[in-house]
């Protein structure tokens, strides 16, 4: 477990979180994908450089790479060994999302560009509810094809805050006690 994706069935369900801690756990630096996308004043980048960057990061030893962005999930799909997805139920993910700007307003955050004060809208809450149910169907299918394209890949779906939190600790009891990371 080297080259791992962080996905997830929506904002706020904890992927930034998530993978902050695992790297934390592995000692393998983490990249959010909303930094490499969304350039000051909430700009989005050009596809081609986001997709550029995205192999130049994927092309390296280790990773963590958070975020879903289907515009270029080829990329982390075809390097990476391990996906994580995260699944929680809509209400808590809107209730996270809505949690974050009220405690964020009129700052950035670290997993966010630079340049990009928190904010919310609706039609940002309405993509969170339009697409759950159809986003639950695609991932369940990508995890089965990442475990396909190769046989050493590993998809882990974590879909609860309890397996979440025991997965994290799982993995730092291992390292804590053997000094090595899970492979």
């Amino acid at each position: 477990m080297k080259r791992i994706m962080v996905v997830g069935i929506s904002a706020g369900v904890g992927k930034s979180t998530f993978a902050r801690e695992l790297g934390e756990a592995l000692d393998i630096q983490v990249h959010h994908l909303d930094v490499l996308y969304w350039k000051p004043g909430w700009v989005e980048a050009p596809l081609e450089e986001f997709r550029d960057k995205q192999d130049q990061l994927t092309h390296q030893d280790e990773w963590i790479i958070d975020g879903n962005y289907s515009n270029s999930f080829d990329i982390r799909f075809a390097r990476a060994d391990t996906m994580i997805y995260l699944e929680l139920p809509l209400t808590i993910c809107l209730y996270r999302v809505l949690k974050r700007w009220i405690t964020n307003i009129g700052n950035t955050r670290e997993d966010i560009g630079e340049g990009c004060p928190e904010k919310i809208d609706w039609p940002f809450l309405k993509f969170i509810v339009t697409t759950y149910r159809d986003r639950k169907q695609k991932m369940k299918k990508r995890m089965q094809e990442f475990e396909r394209l190769h046989t050493e890949n590993k998809a882990i779906a974590l879909t609860s805050r309890k397996e979440i939190d025991a997965y994290l600790q799982q993995i730092r009891n291992h390292k804590q006690h053997t000094g090595i990371r899970i492979s």
